[in-house]
């Protein structure tokens, strides 16, 4: 398609059932995008067109901006600069801050479920002004593996578009800018962005207030999962955790009662991507962590009234219910003191080595509900619930990217660093493993040698170890040319079918996020590491 007039009529028809355009901004977001297109001759939409089934907004974006390309009116056709240019013209239907605020204020405030209201608005409303991107996040794959830690989730990030070539070197020669400061600063509502910078006309924050200090609150553009949500300080300042950050934390939850919020660690290696701006994450998804029981209890002198205890997952987690969200913040910080200054050489925890520190925590807020099995204070009344994550950074000559951090055998599938998001219990693994995996599945089915594709060779030695399970023979040896691995045959009576070594590799695939986790909890679970565990929790003053 590429009737201009029919394409602004389309998309202002959408304005309108989506709620951004009001009937009375009909003719002026018409003129709007007529100046922005440069349109010389408009027609009023045809009965015919008003009676055509609507169709979804990413297509009438595509269409508006290849009309774009060919009228000259796009300076380059790549992912990154159409990015650019549909932001722009859904920023021209995006309503103001201060609609969008007032709205959001207006739900929050019209009582039963109130704060629901709000952010089901809010998020319906990201979406629709298509800052998230809902077309790319369907093509995410995600799947679950059963572990002995429960269920745990996994996803293949396909949602974030892969640079062009073109605009990598114009950003390599750009002049770097320093506004917005970063990709979390307020400043980026409205932005117009560039080819190193996302544009964010259609981008609106919401302001809120933690422990006194201005936050504001936003929706992840790339949602890993549902409700994606960032809640970030109005102050470009570094990230830290300490006695605040749990106050802020719970104040969060306090506020929005049906989310999870969390902070990535304060440290490198343990900590998450952006640590120059002060920055939580949070949302309306069930993690699994969220599923994992006590497995034992403890007291510390003083707080009595708060049910602690060490629960069953793979990270070493405190955690902690309570009624009184300055209580559970008194008992966090001395938890997060003591572990900041904790040594124990027998189990390779440092606090600190050359005047370098090592201990910090991942701490993650939540409300926990009456009634919930796993609600050990108080069975008819919801309690405030924070989980401590205990996290080192040290590293050594064998493990240069840190002890506690995915080992090398990991690296095939994960080698990024453990946040927020993954202690939590949601892989986020690199796109490249869409690829990768559809080529093993083949070589598998084929019998080809997994050697012989170059993407497939780090894969190579995983896949041989765990073919056996499913019935698979597997013959290994090493010639002139080098290593060789096949799946020779599938001996199970009746084969494996093709779906079902698809969901043998997804398995596996989790089995992996499963020890990568494993790798980064500080104290392992075994007796000695249980012993160690104890060791600390005793050490709590």
């Amino acid at each position: 398609m590429s009737n201009i007039n029919q394409l602004i009529n389309e998309l202002v028809s959408y304005g309108i059932t989506s709620g951004l355009v009001s009937e009375d901004d009909k003719v002026y977001t018409i003129n709007k995008l007529i100046e922005f297109f440069k349109v010389e001759e408009y027609s009023l939409p045809t009965d015919e067109m008003d009676d055509s089934d609507p169709r979804e907004l990413h297509s009438i974006l595509e269409d508006m901006t290849e009309y774009a390309i060919q009228n000259g009116l796009l300076e380059k056709d790549t992912i990154t600069y159409r990015d650019l240019y549909d932001t722009a013209i859904m920023g021209l239907l995006t309503p103001p801050p201060s609609v969008v605020r007032n709205k959001f204020k207006e739900l929050y405030e019209s009582g039963k479920d109130g704060a629901k209201k709000a952010t089901d608005f809010y998020y319906n409303f990201s979406k629709a002004t298509n800052y998230i991107r809902t077309d790319r996040i369907a093509k995410d794959e995600k799947w679950t593996t059963s572990t002995e830690f429960g269920d745990i989730d996994i996803t293949i990030n396909l949602s974030k578009p892969e640079k062009d070539p073109r605009d990598i070197a114009a950003a390599g020669k750009a002049k770097k800018s320093g506004y917005p400061a970063c990709l979390l600063c307020r400043e980026n509502e409205g932005y117009a962005g560039h080819f190193s910078h996302p544009a964010r006309q259609n981008h609106r924050i919401i302001p809120i207030t933690l422990d006194g200090d201005q936050y504001y609150l936003q929706y992840s553009p790339y949602v890993y999962y549902n409700e994606h949500c960032i809640i970030f300080n109005e102050k470009h300042i570094p990230m830290a955790i300490n006695r605040s950050t749990m106050k802020k934390l719970l104040s969060f939850v306090e506020l929005f009662p049906h989310y999870t919020a969390g902070s990535n660690a304060d440290l490198p290696i343990v900590g998450g991507s952006i640590l120059s701006h002060d920055h939580f994450q949070g949302g309306g998804y069930e993690f699994p962590m969220v599923r994992a029981p006590f497995e034992e209890s403890f007291t510390v002198s003083g707080f009595e009234d708060i049910y602690s205890g060490i629960i069953k997952w793979p990270m070493s987690t405190i955690r902690l219910q309570g009624k009184d969200i300055d209580r559970i913040v008194e008992l966090a910080d001395k938890i997060l003191t003591s572990w900041r200054g904790y040594t124990d050489e027998g189990a390779f925890i440092f606090a600190e080595t050359d005047g370098v520190p090592h201990n910090t925590i991942t701490p993650i807020a939540r409300m926990r509900k009456a009634g919930d099995a796993n609600n050990q204070l108080d069975a008819e009344q919801d309690v405030y619930e924070l989980d401590l994550v205990l996290r080192n950074n040290i590293t050594t000559d064998e493990h240069p990217l840190g002890v506690y951090h995915p080992h090398a055998e990991y690296h095939h599938i994960k080698k990024e660093n453990i946040g927020l998001i993954e202690v939590m219990g949601l892989a986020v693994l690199p796109a490249r493993l869409k690829k990768e995996m559809a080529l093993l599945e083949e070589a598998i089915k084929e019998g080809k040698d997994l050697y012989e594709d170059e993407a497939l060779q780090s894969h190579a030695e995983w896949a041989a170890s765990f073919l056996p399970k499913y019935g698979y023979r597997v013959d290994k040896w090493t010639d002139d040319a080098g290593d060789h691995i096949k799946a020779l045959s599938n001996e199970m009576e009746g084969g494996a079918s093709t779906e079902g070594l698809h969901k043998f590799i997804q398995d596996e695939i989790g089995f992996v996020f499963s020890g990568v986790l494993e790798d980064a909890g500080v104290f392992k679970r075994t007796d000695e590491g249980r012993g160690a565990f104890r060791k600390f929790i005793a050490s709590i003053k």
